[in-house]
């Protein structure tokens, strides 16, 4: 599947007001989102855990893990979702568990993420 970028809006569930916006990779591979350490501490977000991660190439890493709140502008919502406190030079991605708390899935095809139709009964 091709990797595409959206608009994310990062904020301290504790304080909403501070904040960043950065574009994130869509990666339905990657297990949590992933942002570069220095960018949630900036906004003052403190890990919660560590977590033991298996890389793409690989390696395990043991890394810490807190929680921010993610809005998507183009899904008008923000749900509070586990961030992995990322090495300085990581890329920005959003993974398979902030798209599904979001119930979306991801559209390479049109670049987009789109609802994910559920059954109900």
């Amino acid at each position: 599947m091709g990797m595409f970028k959206i608009r994310v809006r990062v904020s301290n569930p504790a304080d909403r007001s501070r904040f960043f916006d950065e574009d994130f990779w869509v990666d339905t591979g990657t297990l949590y989102s992933f942002v570069p350490e220095g960018r949630l501490n900036e906004i003052g977000i403190s890990p919660v855990r560590a977590r033991e991660l298996i890389l793409a190439d690989g390696r395990r890493d043991r890394r810490l893990l807190g929680e921010a709140v993610l809005t998507i502008p183009q899904l008008e919502e923000s749900l509070t979702c586990p961030v992995i406190f990322a090495p300085p030079d990581s890329l920005y991605l959003i993974g398979a568990t902030a798209l599904e708390n979001f119930g979306v899935q991801a559209d390479s095809t049109i670049r987009q993420l789109r609802p994910i139709a559920s059954a109900t009964s």
